[in-house]
């Protein structure tokens, strides 16, 4: 159960560099950056953001953002995201969190209710939901601190963990399990960020709906603009690929 007042730590895992679209938390979105609009739209909802970056030279910026917006900031292993994860939460002596990818400007607050309520319930981790994970962006993962710790053990600060779900899934005894789809408004659109198109759709839905804009309101847009689904559509099947390699790498 969760404690009133009690505000669920959102780990906003960041970094500068990036392949496909180069520094793209620092893309303008409205009058600020995307990495600031997580921050701000993190706060809107009432969660605890905590911008969870790297300590290469090239992540300092990240860190004067979070600054500027007041808010917690923990620098750890450039390629060990898990490790990076683990020792924030001993930095802060957070027991669980949820995880908010820097790459989905749109994710749903309410669904991080929703999985952290059930990750409370006595799980280890909570899966997003079958729609996030396809593409619609709207939920991450739920994780217990100590679930996290076991699955660095005898990992090096320089292993890519970027796929962590893998790791943590060689944990004996996880209590795992996936959080089910909203019962209304499911979006099945890609909405993370990685291509250029993916930033041109994005941008659009927040000039039609806002920055705040509810997982109802982006549903509607969606719903009412067909077209614009079409910008980004193409790149869902290269994601995909890209998933599965990275995955097989591992």
């Amino acid at each position: 159960m969760l404690v009133a007042n009690t505000k669920i730590p959102a780990f906003i895992s960041v970094r500068s560099k990036s392949s496909r679209l180069p520094r793209k938390c620092f893309l303008p979105f409205g009058n600020v950056t995307v990495i600031e609009h997580i921050i701000l739209r993190a706060l809107h909802y009432g969660l605890d953001p905590v911008i969870c970056t790297t300590e290469d030279q090239s992540d300092d910026e990240i860190i004067e953002l979070a600054i500027k917006n007041d808010v917690k900031f923990f620098r750890g292993p450039t390629e060990n995201k898990l490790l990076r994860w683990s020792l924030c939460c001993k930095h802060f002596g957070f027991s669980s969190f949820h995880s908010v990818d820097a790459d989905d400007p749109f994710f749903d607050g309410d669904e991080v209710f929703r999985s952290y309520r059930l990750l409370k319930s006595g799980y280890d981790m909570v899966s997003p939901s079958p729609s996030s994970s396809d593409g619609g962006a709207t939920v991450g993962y739920s994780l217990t601190a100590d679930i996290v710790d076991k699955a660095t053990i005898g990992t090096s600060a320089s292993l890519d963990t970027e796929m962590m779900w893998s790791y943590i899934e060689r944990v004996k005894g996880l209590k795992k399990t996936i959080l089910s789809d909203p019962e209304n408004y499911i979006i099945k659109n890609r909405m993370t960020l990685d291509y250029y198109e993916d930033y041109v759709l994005l941008e659009s839905v927040r000039l039609i709906a806002g920055n705040f804009a509810t997982r109802k309101q982006i549903y509607k847009v969606l719903d009412n603009n067909k077209d614009l689904c079409k910008i980004n559509s193409f790149r869902s099947e290269e994601w995909s690929e890209n998933q599965k390699i990275k995955s097989l790498d591992i």
